[in-house]
């Protein structure tokens, strides 16, 4: 009977390569779930559709004006003067300070441009109104 010798068999290898692979499908995997996570505060308004809309992340005041022209700042109900003041301050510290508004499709245009008016005034420069991708012209 032979004596094996403990060094002369294979030693178990760690297979490396098929680790990086899960650990690469798991990172993809994660990040664009996170993608689908975010959940912005705020609140349901019918927005008009457009064709060319596109996804802004750098906003720092969403507003959204409802048909029955009640003003909100992301979910919370907000006097006019109050926004004013808000965005004021808000802009003193930070100069690229955006306000995106989410206006009702049914609203009366004159409020909309009112209230961009009034955050002009205000000093705000950076503007944008949010609408629904998906739109076609004509609608």
């Amino acid at each position: 009977m032979r004596l094996r010798d403990r060094r002369a068999g294979s030693q178990p290898e760690v297979m490396i390569i098929p680790m990086i692979d899960i650990m690469f499908f798991l990172l993809v995997f994660f990040m664009m779930s996170t993608l689908y996570m975010v959940n912005l505060k705020t609140v349901d308004v019918e927005m008009p559709k457009a064709q060319h809309a596109e996804t802004q992340m750098n906003v720092n005041y969403l507003v959204t004006l409802k048909q029955d022209g009640s003003l909100w700042l992301e979910d919370e109900l907000v006097a006019e003067q109050d926004l004013l003041e808000r965005a004021k301050q808000e802009y003193k510290r930070n100069p690229r300070f955006a306000v995106v508004v989410r206006a009702d499709q049914n609203i009366d245009y004159g409020l909309v441009v009112a209230l961009l008016d009034k955050l002009r005034g205000a000093g705000i420069a950076r503007f944008g109104l949010a609408a629904e991708p998906g739109g076609t012209h004509g609608e």
